[in-house]
This record gives C-alpha cells, structure tokens and sequence, in this order.
C-alpha cells in the first residue's frame, strides 16, 4: 500500500488500541509504549504520531466525539417529531459501539484523567455541553424553556448515571435494559411537565407551546414568496459557535424542493425582466431602508450563525448587504445601457439582457453579505435567483428572502433552499440554470465550474486565496501593525481575501514584532454578543480543529511563535475558539505560508529587497489579493503593478466598499463581484444591425 494511505491506518489502529488498553487498566497507569504493543507498532511511530501520551488520549476522546456526532446527526435525520428525536438522542447514547464494556471504561478513564488535564476536562465538557443541547433543542419544542432546561439536566445525568453502571463488569445493565430505563425516566419527567409522553399533544401548562430555539426559521426554505419545508431532507443542525448549542434545526433541500425552486423562479423571471430597470431599482432600494431599519437583529442573528462578535455585525454584514441593494438599485437606469453604433447610412446598437434563472451558492463567513452582493446585480438586470447558503450559516439569506418580498419583489425571483455537497450539484446541473456564482474554496470551485463547463453556463468564481501584505522599511509601523492585524484577524481570520503572508523588511522586522505581539495579546475574546468583544469563535469545531492542525504544523515546521498559539482560557470550552496567533521566521516552503487556513493565523517572513518580494509574493497559486505599505507612493503603485492579484490595497487593507469591484485571478477564481462590472457578469450583450436601404445582392 502506498505510504500515503498508511498514516491514517496506524493512527486509527493506536486510536483502538488506546480505547482498549486504558479501558482495562485506566488512563494513568498506561504508558505509550503499552498502547503501542497494543496496535502492533513501535513506540517510537506512535510518538512520531502522536508526541505524547496526552495527545494520543484527546485524539482518541476526539474520535468517540465525532462518532457520537456523526451517528446522532444520522439518527435525527430518520426521526420525524420532537418525541421521536429525544428517543434517537437516547439510542445513540447507548449505541453497542459507545457502550461497549472497554469504551464505557475508557470514558470513565477520561473523567479521571480530566482530573489533572485542562484539555481533557474540556473535551468532557463539550461532550456533557453537546449531550444536553440535543436533548434540550426538542424539549423546547414541547415545553415552556424551564421546565426544558429541567428535564434536559435530569435525562443527561441518568445517561452519565448508566454508563458509571455499565463499568462495573459484575453488574453490566446493558443497552436495551439501559434505553428502556432512560425512556421511562423522561416520561415521567415530561408528566410531570403536564405533556403526554407522545409530545404531540396539547399541554395544560400555563405556558404556550413554543419553539424556543434561538433562531428557529418558518420553515427551511424560502420559494415562490413564502417558506417551505420538505422534512424527507436531511437535518442540519444550526450550532451556535461560541456554545455549541443547536440553535435551529432545518432541512436540506430534497430534489423535489430544488425542481420547484427552479420552477417559481423560471416562471417569474420574464414578466421581471420586462420591467424598467428603474423599477426593478426601486424595490432593491426599498429593501435596502429595511434591512437599514432592522440592523440590530439581522446583525444578532448574523452572529448567531456565525460566532463573529457584534461589534463586527452591526457595521460590516448588514450594512454592507443594504449598500449593495441601494448601489445597484440606484446604478441600474444608467449601468444597463448599450450603446449606438453609426455604420454610414446603417447603424447598430447593443443592449444588455438578463440571463434568466441565476444560482447563488454562498460561504459560512459573510452569509448574508454574500447572499445581497450576489442577489442585487443579478435581480436588478431582470433576472431570479435561487440561493443556497452554507449549510454550517443557514439563517440570515432565509431573512434576506422576507424583506425582498416585504419591499416588493414579486414571488419566485429569490428564493433561498437550505443544502449539503448534495444539493450543489443539483442546481449547477439543471437544464434550466443559466448562471453559477458561487463564494467558496478552490476544491469547490474546480468541480462547480467544471460541471457548468459542461453545459456552458455562464460561472463567477469568488474562491480563496494567501495573499501578501508586504511592509517596507519607511511604512508607517503602527498603521503597517493595524493593516495586518485586520487582514488576519477580523472575523476569526475568516475572510478570504486576509493578507496571510505578511512580509516585513528586515530593518524593521523585530520593532514590528514588538509592537506586533502587544496588540495582539491585548485583543479580547469572549461573548461575541458582548460589545466590547473583538475575538469571537471559529464557525465551527471542524474549522477550529483545522486551524489547530495548522498551528501545531507551524510549530513543527521550525516557526517561531510570537503570539497565540492555542485555547483561550477565558472562555467556555465548548465553544470554538482559537487564540490570534503570530508565527515569525516563516519560510515560503512551510505549510502556513502556502496553504490556506482560514483562521486567525499570521505568518511573518522577511525581506531585503523589492524584487525580491515581488517575485516571493507572486510565487503563489492563489492570486485573490495583496496590499502594500510605504511612504514611497511611486513605489507602492509600481509594486502593485507587478503582484499578480485581483484587488490590491495600498496603505490599508480589506477594504472592499461596493463601489468597487472585488475578484481574483489565477486559481482564485474570475469574474468580479459588485460595482458596474457585476453587471456584466449578470447580463449578456445583444447586438442589432440596422439596415436603412434595399438590401443589394449578387445574385
């Protein structure tokens, strides 16, 4: 077998081995060697693997986390009401594979190790965290949100009860004995609530019976101007990044809901496109004032879905959303022009002509500013658009949809359907697409544009990017510090178009890591709903453990860390936080400074002179953007004459007003979103040749 396909195998063999070895002799007595024997390898490869014994235990905790989660998710997708759903959360509890005898060991091995282990202890308490945040997401379905939280308390301490059983060998209770018990206990909890065990009753509590989930929607999509829901789709769970409490529950979209999205919007998108630009304008404005109105809840429910810290929201998401609809609702009677053409006696003229039915396909870092750049160029040139947000940010385009037909769209031009990698192809696909715009990685972008290829849609591509932000000697250094600090860390590092690699000449490389490093630590994360936080969560545990990966790669690869480097400490461990990290002494061969990482990891490298720079900046794939800081303006304008990047900044960074147009090049993507050239990306020139005399022929 090919080395490559190797790593993964040892790894998981230690990983079972571990779970056995310190289910029958605990976690403290169990050295790596120990384990080591148990997989059949070296303790030398376990610790070429793993470094540490520790390590080695919190990657085994990891996989029973992501296999409880992965099987609690399947379990809720089979279930069909709220009773149903808290007996699929209390199965999977008790699957054979989480509570076989040497796994329920292991478990309680982990309780006693978390004893003297931080990293431990707040696994366990995400673990609890996520137990009792399934369990409370459908009791507040039923229940008033006391009584929910009760009971949720009560059925999680009976699991944790059971598995303590279940590890004295002597007197084993068992899976099914140990579901039956679980489910008399929340029967009796729920009576107790004055609900029928069934859950789909009536209740004589004082209380209403209400979904009390934070950001629960209508329904999963948004088509042909209401909502709509198809509960044959699979469930995505909505968490809320800074807790990990499922704040919403939706569907995806089934193709059933797909053909009747396209439908809606193939119908209305003629009599749309009949109408003056200046009336389609209006309404984009009109919505503009709305979203302008709501601010403060569309920026809480923005992060809500992403973790990003209100003090971001309430001016960047928004806001810059309403600006696109009142740019390109205000531009659209003068942008659409075509022009006239003499030809002597003849003449020609052009015109410009939507496209028909459009498909967003949106990223989880700007949900809604995504969904308003790529719905206002494309609805003001007179065409519909069906949208699919990220299925991890699912909530602010469904919001989007509302106050679109609130402000007077007709019904079936923007219609919003909830989806996984599933879904996408089934829009890209569809005979009756005639645009692809999608916000994503390169890997995405590749299969997406290759699939339009093949039917030659026409295809914008906003994708990633490492760009530069290279600092000469006579920068201003506090603004220089500022420009890398905002393009790299505002938004949890999440943006795609953050100066990464941030080269620093050396004359000033140690005063700007000085300076650097203060801010840095200075920085405060918490409460992305507290105003004064600056530093929320990742947008979930999967971007938070790749960025770790990444961290822990810069540190092996020689990286010297300057700041940051790990987990908060002052914040709840079941939430996705990372610290702002600074790596200096980078090279261009380290994987920090090559890959993308999406999150809040800066890479500082040096350099002696300008061509130097160029040539080590543009030696990259990606081509998004890039940004120079310099007294010398004759300099910065002739350095980013040469940096091979689609929107470059000059004393500043990420500043991306509508106005503007933003894209990349090379593997970052083409075409441009907003100012004017959106415009030609949504539309297409027609040409008509008019001829004012007989027509002469020869023959």
């Amino acid at each position: 077998m090919p080395k490559v396909g190797m790593e993964p195998m040892r790894r998981k063999a230690l990983v079972d081995a571990a779970l056995r070895v310190i289910g029958d002799h605990g976690s403290l007595a169990v050295t790596m060697s120990d384990i080591a024997r148990q997989a059949g390898v070296s303790p030398a490869l376990a610790h070429h693997y793993f470094g540490s014994k520790e390590q080695l235990l919190i990657e085994t905790i990891r996989s029973l986390l992501r296999q409880l989660r992965n099987d609690t998710v399947t379990a809720l997708a089979a279930a069909r009401t709220p009773r149903a759903r808290l007996s699929a959360v209390i199965r999977v509890s008790f699957h054979a594979d989480q509570f076989a005898p040497d796994t329920v060991a292991a478990w309680l091995a982990f309780y006693a190790e978390a004893q003297r282990s931080e990293e431990t202890r707040r696994f366990l308490v995400i673990y609890a965290r996520r137990l009792r945040s399934n369990l409370l997401a459908d009791l507040k379905v039923l229940l008033p949100a006391d009584a929910a939280e009760r009971i949720a308390e009560g059925a999680a301490a009976m699991i944790d009860g059971l598995y303590i059983r279940q590890s004295l060998k002597s007197a084993p209770i068992g899976i099914e004995a140990s579901i039956a018990l679980t489910e008399d206990y929340l029967n009796a909890l729920l009576a107790t609530a004055s609900l029928s065990p069934e859950g789909e009753g009536t209740t004589t509590s004082n209380h209403p019976r209400t979904n009390d989930m934070k950001a629960q929607p209508k329904a999963s999509h948004f088509i042909d101007g209401e909502y709509a829901e198809d509960t044959d789709g699979t469930v995505i769970e909505s968490l809320y990044p800074a807790t990990g409490e499922v704040i919403a529950r939706l569907h995806a979209a089934t193709p059933a809901i797909v053909e009747r999205a396209i439908a809606a919007a193939k119908r209305a998108q003629p009599e749309w496109a009949a109408m003056s630009p200046m009336a389609r304008g209006r309404i984009l404005k009109r919505a503009a004032d709305i979203m302008r109105e709501r601010n403060r809840a569309l920026s809480e429910l923005e992060t809500l879905d992403t973790g990003k810290p209100i003090q971001e929201t309430v001016v960047a998401d928004p806001t810059s959303g309403a600006d696109a609809f009142e740019f390109f609702g205000g531009i659209a009677p003068a942008g659409l022009n075509g022009s006239q053409i003499p030809l002597g006696q003849d003449f020609a003229y052009t015109k410009r002509v939507p496209l028909g039915v459009c498909v967003g396909i949106g990223a989880w870092n700007y949900p809604q500013q995504i969904a308003c750049w790529k719905a206002a160029p494309a609805l003001v040139c007179g065409n519909a658009m069906v949208f699919k947000p990220s299925e991890n940010t699912p909530l602010g385009a469904l919001k989007i949809a509302e106050i679109l037909h609130e402000a007077g769209l007709p019904k079936g031009l923007f219609n919003v359907i909830q989806g996984d990698r599933d879904t996408g192809p089934l829009l890209v696909n569809h005979p009756d697409v005639a645009k692809v715009s999608l916000t994503g990685s390169v890997p995405t972008g590749r299969r997406v544009a290759a699939a339009a290829a093949g039917n030659l849609k026409h295809v914008t591509m906003e994708l990633g990017g490492k760009s530069p932000l290279i600092v000469f000697d006579d920068a201003d250094l506090d603004s220089a510090v500022g420009g890398a600090m905002l393009g790299n860390f505002y938004s949890t590092g999440q943006v795609c178009s953050n100066g990464t690699r941030v080269f620093v000449q050396k004359a000033i490389k140690a005063e700007f890591l000085k300076r650097l490093k203060v801010r840095t630590e200075a920085m405060l994360i918490g409460d992305p709903m507290d105003e004064a936080t600056q530093v929320g969560p990742m947008v979930s545990w999967a971007q938070r453990e790749k960025v770790i990966s990444y961290i822990e790669k810069g540190k092996a690869e020689g990286a010297t860390l300057i700041a940051g480097g790990g987990i908060p400490n002052n914040v709840s461990g079941e939430g996705y936080y990372v610290q702002p990290t600074v790596f200096a002494d980078v090279t261009d061969d380290m994987s920090i400074a090559r890959e993308e990482i999406f999150g809040p990891v800066m890479s500082v490298l040096d350099f002696d002179a300008e061509d130097e720079v160029i040539t080590r900046a543009n030696a990259s794939e990606f081509g998004l953007s890039g940004g120079v800081f310099t007294a010398d303006l004759t300099r910065a304008h002739r350095v980013v004459d040469r940096l091979e990047a689609g929107t470059l900044w000059i004393n500043t960074y990420n500043l991306c007003p509508v106005e503007i147009p933003f894209g990349g090049s090379k593997q970052s993507g083409f075409g441009r979103e907003n100012s004017l050239a959106a415009l030609e990306h949504y539309s297409e020139l027609k040409t008509v040749y008019v001829g004012m005399g007989p027509v002469v022929a020869p023959y």
